[in-house]
């Protein structure tokens, strides 16, 4: 394992852009300026696990200058999560922080997208499920302030966006750490979702998950936004979950966002809740990063 993690590391050293700079993190803070990447293994409860953090910040800030992280999708490039939004950071002011959770320390869906939650998140039991410190969603908030610390910044709390399957991270992000720091979250092209159902276990619904039901009350009145482009409706998407379970909330990107949607907007009615959800569309769009990410931001800022 040792010999592994070498290797890893020179591997993610070399396949830096050369234009920028690798920071190793030592102690409590790291040294961030322009735009680059940094090791992050501070978290402890991770292991020999590190995750490398790509970040950008807007020529003019401050203080209190609004900080994102941009969760990548299936293709694990966080440094492209973080390019396509550059230039909005630039023009908007806020500040880009994108881990990158790699197939070597976070293998296959069990450990991104389901958030290693459980050991197998396909075939949850009491048994297999893991410590919350453990999930890979518990690597956000220490990574928060580790940086906001690093350059000063004063802000309690932070916005999330993530991809496909880091909208899936996202909305899991949501439901199961209720993070009191993450401000608003926008999933965008989630090729499917943990549903507030509670007659379907888990991945799909809530049975047999972790998540305290007397919560719900309070997940509903997070600001969350579901973002889909209208033409993310190809049911043969050789990236998308197809099944007997999963099909119920519809064969495509595009029915599945609306079916979690009005799914969580009903269980408010029923429970007699404030409702802040809100679901937002694209025009001409498919499951497109640029395009849908440039609008989460147009929504947060």
């Amino acid at each position: 394992m040792k010999k592994l993690s070498i290797l890893i590391f020179f591997s993610i050293l070399f396949s830096c852009d050369k234009n920028e700079e690798l920071v190793i993190q030592s102690g409590n803070n790291i040294n961030i300026s322009g735009t680059g990447s940094f090791i992050f293994s501070q978290y402890p409860l991770t292991g020999n696990k590190t995750v490398e953090v790509f970040y950008h910040l807007p020529p003019q800030i401050s203080n209190s200058t609004p900080i994102l992280f941009v969760i990548h999708g299936a293709d694990r490039n966080a440094s492209q999560s973080r390019d396509v939004l550059i230039n909005e950071a630039n023009q908007k002011g806020f500040i880009i922080i994108s881990p990158e959770f790699n197939s070597v320390y976070f293998p296959g869906g069990d450990a991104f997208n389901l958030a290693n939650i459980f050991v197998d998140g396909d075939n949850p039991t009491p048994q297999t499920l893991n410590n919350k410190e453990n999930w890979t969603t518990s690597i956000i908030d220490p990574l928060f302030d580790l940086f906001s610390s690093s350059i000063g910044n004063t802000n309690l709390n932070y916005d999330l966006i993530g991809f496909s399957a880091g909208g899936q991270f996202a909305h899991r992000f949501l439901i199961f750490n209720q993070s009191q720091k993450c401000n608003r979250i926008i999933a965008i092209s989630s090729g499917w979702y943990t549903t507030l159902d509670e007659s379907i276990s888990f991945p799909y619904g809530v049975k047999d998950s972790p998540l305290d039901i007397s919560s719900v009350t309070n997940l509903l009145s997070k600001e969350l936004t579901i973002l889909i482009g209208e033409n993310d409706n190809d049911p043969n998407d050789s990236g998308l979950r197809r099944n007997s379970i999963v099909d119920q909330q519809g064969v495509n990107r595009f029915t599945r966002a609306n079916y979690f949607y009005n799914l969580a907007e009903n269980k408010s009615i029923e429970i007699g809740c404030s409702f802040n959800w809100s679901f937002a569309t694209l025009p001409n769009v498919g499951h497109q990063l640029s395009p849908l990410a440039v609008y989460a931001t147009e929504i947060l800022y």
